[in-house]
């Protein structure tokens, strides 16, 4: 039947409880004090503990945090005498299955225990499901085959654990709440709710309330409480995506919510206590926004903490096979497809402006259209008129229309970048930003080549 531990001073009541429960037919392990009871506890690992209140030395709410510290879903039935129900009912709150007063009474020994062993089986099946449940949340599918992105994704395995702010940045359709809800689903705040607000979307005159809630009364049509974005991820993540456009006035409420887990709901008497994880999310020069004015420095460093940029697409283009397989299925329902080799070819020359998304919207296009089994070149939509190949130069021309034919003599790689750089920088006015996407690099690749260059101006 189960395994039970039974620790009690009385030997003669031990022995005829003892008795009594191998009778029902159980595995009885018998303990003469708390002491001797724990030391067993491991080797015999039981499935219920039936111990004595009062006893010298070990007492049984010792005995009952220990078991508890040792497996929660071990059942604890305490024995004790009439003057101590007030007790052992205490001891309940604090984590006992039942308790049973001496004299014992048979039926009600066998059917504490029955029910003791129904309550432990509901506990593992519970956490089964659990363990089962967190596994497939965790396994928020991030394809990839490139280096940059197995780079990004130890990064996440490393600091998902933590409540550290993050701040992600990368161009429209590059995965950013992907990398998000990866961070949330490797965390203890799992089970806890992650919501996702896109401060872009929200009208200005109503950021506030949906943020940070309101109270009833607050203004016309407030007709009962309604809690803000961060109410609702008490516990959990709360995803800010496209923080770059958040009003001014609402970055320095932001800024004391990071700082104190305090949420002052608009009209609320008393601010709001919240436990919240925050990941913020921009495709926007943070930085040059907040040499411009236009973005909190103080809220910039409180948000950046760990900064993750998710190269675009055309700079990991190695990700494209993988990523194209993957919506290849997700949008064939269950037909088997092939792709071309001379069309994941030219998947990988295309330029992506649009990233992941981009992709996947084509991905869809064709598989919707398609007239056969195999997707080709063919049935790619045309570059629009702003796209170029990758690989080609600026404004659609081609090498030797940017620096005409190559010199016989030498011509040193090094010198020839610099020179690009520092004329692409004259034209746009020294304006860094400006001059990356001109380049088409990531501004802080731009950064770094100004540095290796000793480009200061």
């Amino acid at each position: 039947m189960a395994r039970i531990l039974l620790i009690d001073d009385d030997v003669n009541l031990r022995e005829v409880l003892a008795f009594t429960l191998r009778e029902q037919g159980h595995e009885v392990e018998a303990a003469p004090d708390g002491e001797a009871g724990l030391a067993r506890l491991a080797a015999f690992r039981p499935e219920v503990v039936i111990t004595d209140l009062k006893m010298p030395g070990i007492g049984g709410l010792e005995v009952l945090a220990s078991v508890r510290e040792t497996d929660a879903a071990i059942p604890v039935i305490l024995l004790t005498a009439f003057g101590s129900i007030e007790e052992a009912v205490e001891a309940m709150k604090l984590g006992a299955h039942h308790y049973l007063t001496k004299p014992y009474n048979r039926d009600e020994l066998r059917l504490a225990v029955d029910q003791a062993l129904e309550r432990r089986r509901l506990l593992l099946e519970n956490r089964s499901l659990r363990d089962r449940l967190r596994e497939q949340t965790r396994g928020v599918e991030i394809v990839h085959a490139s280096a940059a992105m197995q780079r990004i994704l130890e990064v996440v395995g490393r600091i998902a654990p933590t409540d550290v702010t993050v701040l992600i940045t990368g161009e429209s359709g590059t995965g950013k709440e992907v990398i998000a809800q990866a961070l949330h689903a490797r965390s203890d705040r799992w089970e806890k709710p992650f919501v996702a607000v896109n401060c872009a979307a929200i009208p200005r005159d109503l950021m506030e309330a949906e943020l940070f809630g309101y109270a009833r009364g607050a203004f016309t049509g407030a007709v009962k409480d309604k809690p803000g974005k961060f109410q609702r991820a008490d516990g959990g993540t709360l995803f800010l995506d496209e923080i770059g456009d958040l009003p001014a006035e609402l970055q320095t409420k932001l800024l004391r919510v990071l700082e104190t887990g305090q949420v002052d709901v608009v009209g609320g008497q008393k601010p709001v206590q919240v436990d919240v994880r925050v990941i913020a999310a921009t495709n926007a020069d943070l930085a040059a926004r907040v040499q411009g004015g236009q973005f909190r420095s103080d809220l910039y460093y409180r948000l950046n903490v760990i900064p993750i940029h998710l190269p675009p697409l055309r700079e990991r283009t190695d990700d494209i096979p993988a990523l194209w397989e993957h919506f290849v299925r997700e949008y064939a329902g269950g037909v088997s497809l092939r792709s071309a080799p001379t069309l994941i070819r030219a998947l990988m020359r295309r330029p992506w402006p649009g990233n992941a998304r981009e992709l996947a919207n084509v991905c869809q296009r064709m598989v919707l259209l398609r007239t056969a089994d195999v997707l080709t070149e063919e049935q790619l939509p045309p570059l629009e008129e702003h796209e170029t190949p990758t690989g080609s130069g600026a404004a659609g021309r081609n090498a030797t229309d940017i620096i005409g034919e190559l010199p016989k003599g030498r011509l040193p790689l090094l010198e020839v970048e610099r020179e690009i750089i520092v004329r692409a920088l004259a034209m746009h006015e020294g304006n860094r930003t400006r001059t990356a996407q001109y380049l088409g690099i990531p501004r802080h690749v731009l950064l770094y080549r100004l540095a290796k260059f000793g480009i200061t101006r």
